[in-house]
Order: structure tokens, then C-alpha cells, then sequence
């Protein structure tokens, strides 16, 4: 049966209305595309399912660099935000990052404010039962409702729902999460197309009545001051700031954990996904690390008018016994009351090795993926995939070339190159310490890196361009005058002379700042005068880090030759010489878009990199003069 719409063909259906899928579909529509929709539950647009809150280390940065590109994540967070904070302030500015907790009703209020008025772009409720393809390619989408979807292109962004499965206990039941329908039918669908599929685990924590928790004995969290904010463009949040409490768990709350052991399903192998190692259960913290005498639980609240606490750090799948037990053995949550349980889901997954660096499925032309089903944990990663995936569509669509960055351009390139290039076979989350060019990519510089970008893909309109360029003048102004300006006779800064230095010389002393310093020099003072503090902190950081970064961009000049050198997507890979049988069998299982992204892959050696190379020009396609 045909849909009966207004619009019967389409040039992109995004199957799911997660992070990825709703990033997707705004910058699709927002570009000019017909942009369909297909999501279960329309009022669970852009939901918040585990913990209220977008940011963190590494994650900020995917936000903003979204926001660089034009994209709505960092728009709905500030929007929506009842405490903002930067962490790691002690630390030097490659790994600080914004956090911010969110209103969870107005975040998804937010979304659907925008995606619902985008003009390009169909909304449906309804779930996705299969794909139509032909020999070539795939064509449309079967629904639940009996009906039949067309499009060019199709982005899958299921999240947890693709066969998902929840568990409290030994109890289980089929749901995407907590309330929800999973999609049972698609996996079948996907696996007759060729895609593998595999089994991943992640969880949530119980929530539990504010009104019920006793604040005065527990620790507060406050909003920094001034309050910082995701967007470069946006307006600053605006919602009124409330505090988040910490808490720890004890000894007799290990011990109510451990007497569940034998009702957990992670334990007593019902769990047969994998779990994320990063952001483990509070069973397996207990498990894995015995010594350990205490955990921090983080409360959490879901929004200004809202009852529920989230308590991050107790994430659990143990029975609901052991549950209420282990909250009420926790410092201020004695007499806490839980309005829903914590459960472990798992879901249907397909090993990234099978996308491309476009993430285009490489078995079905037009198929492609974002979010948690190639294999990825968090809001910002899928959020970061479904703009990866919208602009490479775009360009498909537009016949420009890809949309891909390198991974010393952003976070989300490296976000995708390590999927693409060695797969997961657990939950994937991004950390600072998985970019080499971290202090290229600091969160304040996305713009400096990416805007350009957006602007010439047509999704940064004119009054963020503006903002941009009028920040990017301040700051070259600012480097400039720093660099140039010396400082005259009698000058001290910290009872030190620095007369003849330079202000950038003397910022770079590891105790000055650069407030210190125009209160030094008037013109400086002056340049700075309506400066805000996030854009003060930009040039400092390019100023004092000026030695690091220029020799970080010659190690990425030299490494260019290699990730400019392409491989043929048909090469001959047992014809190599000199190559071993299992670099041909991973060689041939990612087929490396490049030089650059095979040395890269587990177990291709420099030496195998080499051999490429050789083979590369005996077939003409590389000149001697560019081997070394």
C-alpha cells in the first residue's frame, strides 16, 4: 500500500527520532532536501534516555563543532540548560570542556519546536518494519501502518530499539527502552541486504523522587559563573540555574549489590551483549574492582518542574529489591522513594568495519547509518554521525565532493576513522585521548575549524556567519597585537621586569594572564574592553600554546603525504609483496580509503605500509618522487 503524502517520494527517509536522527533530519531539510521522518513515538523526539544532561570531556566538543557546522544540538542545549559548568579547569585547555545538565521536557520541546516548522521536512509516527531494495540499491521503507516509503536515500538512526531487549533482574521483556516498542522486524530485514549484525549492552539508573531526598546533607554543584554556554552563535541559556548534589556508596551498599549476584543477568549469563567498558554498571564497578571502598553517585535533576532525580554512577540491571536496598544503604537517599527502576538493554548492532567513511553501508548502496547502531555510546556521538551522515548525503545529492575532515580537524573525524577503520566490538565513547592533534581541537577553536565549512555546504546561515567572522577578525587582531606589541622601560608584571618583551612573550610565562596584562596597556585594554570571556580565552590559549600548536601542524604537514595517497577501492591486496596473510585479511575487510588510514589498522605494520606503497607505483599509480 502507498502512502497517501503530500510528498510520495523523497530524497532522504531517517528511520528513528534520536540525536542522530533528528541532527540528520534538521540539516538535511534545512539544505533543501525532501526529508522524511519515520520515528515510533512522536513525543520522544530528541529524548534525553539515560542521563539529562549534554557535554563532557570530549563530548563538548562534538557539540560545538556541530554548532560550527550549523548544526541544532548546541541551539537545543543552551535552550534547555538548568546548570552549566566547565570541567577540568585545572587542567590545560585541550581537555576542558563544558557540561551542561538539561530540563529534560524542554530539551524535547526544544527539537520539536524546529524540526516541526522546517519546511522540507515530514514528520511520521510509525514504526519501520523492513527496507524495499532492488539488485542495486535500496529504495523505500516498509512501516507497521502497511505503508510504503520511497527516497533516494535511507539513514537508519535506531539507537537501542533495532531487536532491543530490557532486563530488571531475571525479568526481561522486548523494548527500545523503559515504555517503548522495539523494532523486531527490521534486523531480519537488514541481515537478508548482507549487513552483520552483533549484540551490544548498555543501561540506566533508577530515578527517584526529588521531594523524597534529604539535600541538606549532601554536597551541592553549582552553575560556573559566568555562565558558559554550547552555541558560538546562540542565545546564552536562560533558564534559571539549580544545583546537582553528590553522594558516595559505602560498604554495606557493596554489600547489598553483592548478595544480588545471582540474580543479576549480567552474572548469570542472560546478558549475552556486550557492555561498555567505560561507563560500567554499578555491579561490575563492585565486581571489577573490590577494593575500591566507595563510588561517586551524582543526583541529578530532570528539570525545573519536574519530580524525578537522576542518580548518575548507579547505573544497575540487579532486581528491584536489591535496588531499593542498595538506594537506601546511600548517605541522604535513606528514605528515598524510586519512581522508575534502573535496567540494562540490549540491542542489535551492525560492526562499523561495514560503513564507509561516509557512512554508506558498503553492501547496500544508498543504506546508511548513524548513531548507536554502528556500534557508538552518547547523545553527542550520534548527534556528531547524524551531521556526518546529513552532509555527505547533501553532497551526494548535490554531486559535490564527501564531507570528510581529517582527524586534525575535528573530533568527529576521528570519531568515525576509528569506527571505519578498526571497528568495536563493544560500546564506542569518544575521549581527548583518542585524537594525537587533541590541542588542534580544542572546544573554543570548532568555529576557527569547521564554519568555513558549514558556510560552504549552505547549512551556516548569514547572521552565524557574521558572528563568526566578527570573532575570527577579534581574535587575529588580538594575536597580532600581542605578538608585535613590546612593552617599554620600567614595565614589571609580578614584580618581574619585562621591559623590550613582547605581551605575547610575557602571557606565555605559565602564571600571567592575559586580564593581568591589559591592565599593562592601554591599547590592549582597549581591544579587549567588550571581549567575552569564552573569546578571551581563545586567544590567551593560541597565544601560550603558540610553540605547541605550530609544531603539532608541522607533524600533521608531514603526515599528509600518507592520508593524501589513495588506495584504489578494487586493489589486489594478496598481490602485494611482502604483505603477511592477516594484514591482507584486514586490508581486505576495511578496504583503507588511504595510506594514511591503513597504517592505522590493528596490525598493519610501517613495514606493510611500505609494501603498499612499492606496489602503488609499480602499477603507475604513485611517483617515485612522492614515496619519500
Amino acid at each position: 500500500m502507498n502512502a497517501n503524502l503530500s510528498t510520495p517520494f523523497f530524497d532522504c527517509i531517517v528511520v528513528g527520532g534520536g540525536h542522530a536522527g533528528c541532527e540528520a533530519a534538521a540539516a538535511l531539510a534545512r539544505l533543501g532536501h525532501k526529508t522524511l521522518l519515520v520515528t515510533g513515538n512522536l513525543d520522544r523526539l530528541g529524548h534525553l534516555s539515560c542521563n539529562p544532561a549534554i557535554g563532557g570531556l570530549a563530548k563538548t566538543h562534538m557539540v560545538r563543532e556541530i554548532d560550527a557546522l550549523g548544526g541544532m544540538m548546541g541551539l537545543w542545549a543552551d535552550a534547555s540548560a538548568i546548570q552549566m559548568r566547565v570541567l577540568n579547569m585545572s587542567k590545560g585547555p585541550a581537555v576542558r570542556a563544558t557540561r551542561g545538565q538539561m530540563d529534560r521536557q524542554a530539551y524535547m520541546a526544544n527539537v520539536r519546536k524546529t524540526l516541526f516548522f522546517l519546511p522540507n521536512l515530514r514528520i511520521w509516527q510509525d514504526q519501520v518494519t523492513g527496507l524495499v531494495a532492488d539488485d542495486k540499491r535500496v529504495t523505500g521503507v516498509t512501516t507497521r501502518a502497511g505503508l510504503r516509503f520511497y527516497a533516494s536515500h535511507m539513514l537508519l538512526t535506531t539507537g537501542t530499539f533495532l531487536s532491543g531487549r530490557i532486563h530488571i533482574g531475571l525479568i526481561n521483556m522486548p523494548a527500545g527502552r523503559l515504555g517503548d516498542e522495539p523494532a523486531t522486524e527490521l534486523s531480519s530485514s537488514l541481515t537478508a541486504l548482507g549487513i552483520q549484525l552483533g549484540r551490544l549492552k548498555t543501561g540506566t539508573t533508577p530515578r527517584l523522587l526529588g521531594t523524597s531526598i534529604d539535600y541538606d546533607v549532601l554536597e551541592a554543584q553549582y552553575s560556573d559563573d559566568p555562565l558558559p554556554c554550547f552555541s558560538f552563535h546562540g542565545p546564552r541559556p536562560s533558564l534559571p540555574q539549580i544545583p546537582c548534589y553528590v553522594s558516595w556508596t559505602n560498604e554495606t551498599t557493596h554489600d547489598i549489590i553483592r548478595e544480588g549476584f545471582d540474580r543479576s543477568p549480567l552474572f548469570t549469563g542472560v546478558i549475552q551483549g556486550t557492555g561498555a567498558r567505560y561507563c560500567p554498571s554499578i555491579e561490575d564497578k563492585v565486581a571489577r574492582f573490590p577494593q575500591r571502598e566507595r563510588h561517586h553517585v551524582f543526583l541529578e535533576p530532570e528539570g525545573l518542574d519536574w519530580a524525578e532525580v537522576y542518580c548518575n554512577g548507579i547505573s544497575t540491571s540487579l532486581p528491584l529489591d536489591i535496588q531499593e536496598r542498595m538506594i537506601h544503604s546511600i548517605h541522604g537517599l535513606e528514605h528515598a522513594v524510586m519512581v522508575r527502576p534502573g535496567y540494562a538493554i540490549e540491542y542489535d548492532y551492525a560492526n562499523p568495519l561495514q560503513v564507509q567513511k561516509t557512512l554508506e553501508t558498503k553492501a547496500v548502496p544508498n543504506l546508511w547509518f548513524a548513531g548507536q547502531i554502528n556500534g557508538t555510546s552518547g547523545y553527542e556521538e550520534a548527534a556528531a554521525q547524524g551531521m556526518w551522515a546529513a552532509l555527505n548525503i547533501s553532497c551526494r545529492l548535490r554531486d559535490l565532493p564527501p564531507f570528510m575532515p581529517r582527524r586534525d580537524e575535528a573530533y568527529m573525524a576521528v570519531l568515525v576513522d576509528d569506527l571505519v577503520t578498526l571497528g568495536t566490538l563493544e560500546p564506542y565513547r569518544m575521549f581527548t585521548s583518542r585524537a594525537e592533534h587533541r590541542l588542534l581541537l580544542r572546544e573554543d577553536t570548532a568555529d576557527m575549524r569547521l564554519t568555513p565549512r558549514g558556510r560552504e555546504l549552505g547549512l551556516v546561515g548569514d547572521k552565524q556567519w557574521e558572528a563568526f567572522e566578527r570573532r575570527r577578525e577579534l581574535c587575529a587582531k588580538a594575536d597580532s597585537y600581542l605578538e608585535t606589541r613590546r612593552l617599554g622601560s620600567g614595565t614589571e608584571v609580578r614584580g618581574v621586569s619585562v621591559a623590550g618583551m613582547t605581551l605575547a612573550d610575557v602571557l606565555r610565562r605559565p602564571e600571567v594572564e592575559l586580564c593581568e596584562l591589559a591592565g599593562k596597556d592601554t591599547e590592549l585594554s582597549a581591544l579587549l574592553e567588550d571581549v567575552d570571556d569564552f573569546t578571551l580565552g581563545t586567544i590567551q590559549a593560541d597565544v601560550k600554546y603558540k610553540g605547541y600548536i605550530e609544531r603539532q601542524r608541522a607533524l600533521v604537514a608531514r603526515s599528509l603525504r600518507l592520508e593524501e595517497t589513495p588506495l584504489p577501492e578494487d586493489l589486489d591486496y594478496t598481490a602485494v609483496a611482502g604483505l603477511s596473510g592477516e594484514v591482507v585479511e584486514k586490508l581486505c575487510r576495511v578496504r583503507p580509503a588511504s595510506l594514511g588510514q591503513a597504517g592505522r589498522i590493528s596490525g598493519v605494520t610501517p613495514a606493510a605500509v611500505d609494501c603498499l606503497e612499492i606496489h602503488l607505483h609499480k602499477l603507475g599509480l604513485l611517483r617515485l618522487g612522492k614515496m619519500r
